[in-house]
């Protein structure tokens, strides 16, 4: 199976403001590792909390995607990205 990757236009605009190494780190993982999977959530780690508890958190490198995983549409939502020492303190 075969999973949609949608990014909110946040998180695109985030991806362009990295540096070039972190870019394409996150690319090749959004475009490659998280479609192919059979099970988004065999990776990862459900996030936890009133705010955060419906997302799901990938790790690449030393950036954070949180994701909304969509079961009935087959899709990853990617609502933000951003290094892990920020990207939990605008929620």
């Amino acid at each position: 199976m075969r999973w949609t990757i949608k990014l909110s236009n946040k998180t695109s605009r985030a991806i362009e403001k990295l540096d070039s190494v972190a870019r394409k780190k996150i690319v090749k993982f959004i475009s490659e590792t998280l479609p192919s999977m059979d099970n988004p959530r065999q990776t990862g780690k459900a996030l936890q909390g009133t705010e955060l508890g419906c997302y799901w958190r990938y790790r690449v490198g030393d950036y954070r995607l949180i994701c909304e995983i969509i079961d009935n549409e087959i899709t990853i939502l990617i609502v933000e990205v951003g290094h892990r020492s920020k990207i939990y303190q605008s929620h």
